[in-house]
């Protein structure tokens, strides 16, 4: 047995710790709500809008992953090229893809397959999970975050 230890009271470093988890959570808030003020703001500019503005009808009456769907994304070329490259929230951003991600571009990468699948008539969250999952190649546990995501979300 070691020695007797003084009477200890945890409040202080209860609240200190309290204080800093929450530093934290501030600092993940702040970086989400500029992710969500800047998100897709390239879609807007040359060289996306105008290969944007002929191709988003035609992908919008298109199932999600088919292959029509996967065809019309080939006339994206530059453009989507352009986008993958400066918006980190697409695992096509990162040579290593998800694996490349941080917190923050998972989360806004999850956003952007929330809002994603309202822009077709078929369109299935989790639907577009389990397809992402094949072409993403990603791990059963972040299948299964996003899914109890989704139920947090309904």
């Amino acid at each position: 047995m070691g020695p007797e230890l003084e009477p200890y009271d945890s409040t202080a470093d209860t609240l200190q710790h309290i204080s800093e988890v929450g530093i934290v959570i501030d600092k993940f808030r702040e970086m989400l709500a500029y992710r969500a003020s800047v998100h897709d703001q390239s879609k807007l500019r040359p060289p996306e809008k105008e290969v944007f503005d002929k191709f988003t009808p035609k992908l919008r009456v298109l199932t999600y992953g088919s292959a029509e769907y996967k065809e019309s994304l080939e006339g994206l070329g530059v453009a989507l090229r352009h986008h993958y490259a400066v918006n980190s929230h697409h695992p096509e951003h990162f040579e290593d893809g998800i694996a490349g991600m941080n917190l923050i571009d998972l989360v806004e990468m999850f956003a952007d397959w929330a809002a994603a699948v309202k822009r077709h008539t078929d369109g299935d969250l989790r639907m577009s999970i389990e397809h992402n999952r094949k072409r993403f190649v990603i791990d059963t546990q972040l299948v299964r975050i996003f899914a109890n995501t989704v139920e947090l979300l309904e």
